[in-house]
């Protein structure tokens, strides 16, 4: 027996992917290969594979203790719409070029629908200290049943508005609320639209001071929680802008940059060398930021001095002590 475990009908839009799920049970285990058949009435079916329809079509199957097999196909377009079989059998002669197989393919099919996607503008406008994020769906037939504003997996508004036009208000300075936010039309299927806030890089330390000891390794860092990301990190010592940044590798200073976060190794840390102000530059598409770390590098003998200090005074006590007795007068001695 053989069965597509998705939904028989899905209707996406164009540039979408839609997945296709099929499971066999059979003994032996069965193959299973997936088949098209356009809406074209004069279009015959045509087998697909992995890497089909410019790389378009991914199918991945597994068989174990039964079969499985999902085809994904991606950046839909209108002429993907049509029915989807998978078929299974396990007859020897299954795809032989001129025997019969004894035992039939077993068909499962689904129906996709790809919709021309609709076109939603956007916009963004800045007035006396508020952000309103604006979309407008244009020249859609789709039935608009109410919409969502999202930043991330967060909802931030929700109505049943049937209207095209849909806005979300945002209080504060661009670079307070910068990312991606998405108006969500509720639709079959959904559409979607994007509105960025973008904004020059907001570079903040993860520590505005940082301390280390005399021989250990310092660690600053530097991170950028704005849109759009950081293309390029670099370092300078004691506020050197005009000189050449610190190079990766070059002396005792290794950097480690990962996207929106960046780190300063200094090894073998000396006190009369590496104490100071060291700055944080990030690039993104709109300009530069920067932040100030300042590092303090510790004698190795700083932690014993409040040690010390101790033992100095239970010494200068124990000297009070013993001069007091050495001086006092020795008592009478009774008849």
């Amino acid at each position: 027996a053989g069965f597509i475990k998705s939904p028989l009908s899905q209707k996406r839009l164009t540039q979408d992917s839609v997945e296709l799920h099929c499971e066999a049970i059979g003994n032996p285990i069965p193959e299973l290969q997936w088949w098209f058949e356009g809406n074209d009435p004069n279009e015959t079916s045509s087998q697909l594979w992995d890497g089909a329809w410019q790389d378009r079509v991914k199918i991945n199957a597994t068989y174990n203790l039964h079969s499985t097999s999902t085809i994904h196909i991606a950046n839909l377009t209108s002429d993907d719409s049509g029915m989807y079989e998978c078929r299974a059998s396990n007859d020897p002669d299954r795809n032989h070029l001129s025997k019969s197989p004894k035992v039939k393919w077993i068909r499962s099919q689904a129906n996709v629908f790809v919709i021309e996607r609709p076109d939603v503008k956007v916009d963004l406008i800045e007035d006396g200290g508020k952000l309103t994020l604006i979309c407008n769906m244009t020249a859609s037939s789709l039935p608009i049943e109410g919409h969502e504003w999202l930043h991330g997996d967060k909802v931030l508004q929700s109505d049943s508005d049937s209207s095209p036009f849909t806005s979300y208000t945002i209080e504060g300075k661009k670079e307070d609320h910068s990312g991606t936010y998405e108006c969500v039309y509720r639709t079959s299927p959904v559409t979607k639209g994007r509105v960025d806030i973008s904004v020059p890089p907001q570079v903040i330390p993860y520590k505005k001071s940082e301390h280390g000891n005399e021989g250990d390794t310092g660690v600053l860092t530097c991170k950028n929680p704005s849109f759009p990301g950081v293309i390029s990190w670099d370092w300078y010592k004691n506020g050197q802008e005009v000189s050449a940044p610190i190079a990766n590798g070059s002396g005792r200073y290794i950097i480690k940059s990962s996207g929106n976060k960046t780190e300063l190794r200094i090894l073998k840390l000396n006190i009369e060398e590496d104490g100071g102000d060291y700055r944080c530059n990030a690039n993104n598409s709109l300009g530069s930021g920067s932040a100030t770390v300042n590092l303090r590098v510790r004698s190795r003998l700083a932690a014993l001095w409040p040690f010390l200090g101790i033992v100095a005074e239970v010494l200068v006590l124990v000297t009070i002590i013993f001069i007091y007795e050495k001086r006092r007068k020795p008592d009478e001695v009774p008849d």
